[in-house]
């Protein structure tokens, strides 16, 4: 439904903001794009939603270039969730949502009734009347939410949603933007900067970096590319580290740690985990723990940048 096509922004002063991107978003799939700040994933909501115009390359939703579609006809088909959404503080929950279609031309009853409808898919009819400046930063980004699907669009694109909430507040977003995509079918193409919030939301997966792709797929493709799981096992008595190496080394590459750990890759899977178990106890060998540790999308990140990505705090602004 939406591809970018060797996409790219320079502006003026020579700053290349996005360098020839080429991704996908499929069809009732929710895809992510994960990069760091400044690295060019908010310049790439912007000019999908036209607010600003590629240098060069196409963007497409459904086939059709959005340079050559009216930008009326375009917002009416997408809902889009700014990082800092204007909403009016002094006014109730009901009638910031309300406020939108009331301008279209609804009539008051009509308009509220669509609101308390709306606040109660993001789980706010409880607070429908209180007053915005009151509301936590989690209930403001599912208010932001609400207002993005007034017009009822089946595209619906997320800048950096959960920047900044609590874990709880994340997790609560999390699920309604999974129900969004995969109970109704809405296309979701949401920017950020958590790789946990893309590997326990996202079909797909695009890793952006200096404002190009260089990796993309599913989450389970991208931890697959990076290797094996790993089982670390600490030994009870630290003496035996030498044993508990070579109890395992046949299962593949092992690796020493701290406190005595020996880390073995396991080329077969966690399936193996079993067999480790049982080699263990034939060898006679006590442990304090035994972890298996799954690839993750850090790991991914890591190989294909070729450092960590931060923490999320406050985003700064991209170009």
């Amino acid at each position: 439904m939406i591809t970018f096509d060797e996409v790219s922004k320079v502006y003026p002063d020579g700053t290349v903001a996005v360098d020839k991107l080429t991704i996908a978003a499929p069809k009732g799939k929710i895809t992510a794009l994960v990069g760091p700040s400044g690295c060019g994933k908010t310049t790439s909501m912007r000019m999908i939603n036209r607010l600003i115009d590629p240098s060069s390359g196409t963007i497409e939703l459904d086939g059709v270039d959005t340079q050559t579609m009216d930008r009326v006809t375009l917002r009416r088909r997408i809902g889009y969730v700014i990082q800092n959404a204007g909403l009016f503080p002094h006014r109730t929950v009901v009638d910031n949502v309300a406020a939108l279609p009331r301008l279209l031309g609804g009539g008051k009853k009509e308009t509220r009734s669509a609101a308390m409808e709306l606040l109660e898919r993001v789980g706010l009819t409880e607070a429908a009347d209180r007053r915005v400046g009151g509301y936590s930063g989690g209930m403001k980004r599912r208010l932001d939410l609400a207002l993005a699907l007034v017009h009822s669009p089946r595209i619906l694109f997320l800048d950096e949603p959960t920047t900044g909430l609590d874990l709880q507040s994340r997790t609560a977003l999390w699920e309604e933007v999974a129900r969004l995509a995969h109970d109704e079918g809405m296309t979701v193409f949401l920017t950020t900067q958590y790789l946990e919030e893309a590997d326990a939301l996202a079909d797909r997966v695009g890793i952006i970096d200096h404002g190009h792709i260089v990796a993309e797929g599913t989450p389970t493709q991208l931890k697959d590319e990076v290797g094996s799981p790993t089982v670390e096992v600490v030994p009870a008595d630290v003496s035996d580290c030498a044993a508990l190496e070579s109890a395992v080394a046949g299962f593949g590459t092992t690796a020493r740690g701290g406190r005595g750990a020996v880390t073995v890759q396991l080329p077969g899977g966690e399936s193996q985990l079993a067999e480790i178990v049982r080699a263990l106890d034939q060898a006679s060998l006590k442990v304090a723990s035994l972890q298996l540790h799954q690839p993750s999308l850090d790991d991914v990140f890591l190989a294909k940048t070729g450092r960590k990505l931060e923490g999320a705090g406050e985003e700064d602004d991209e170009q």
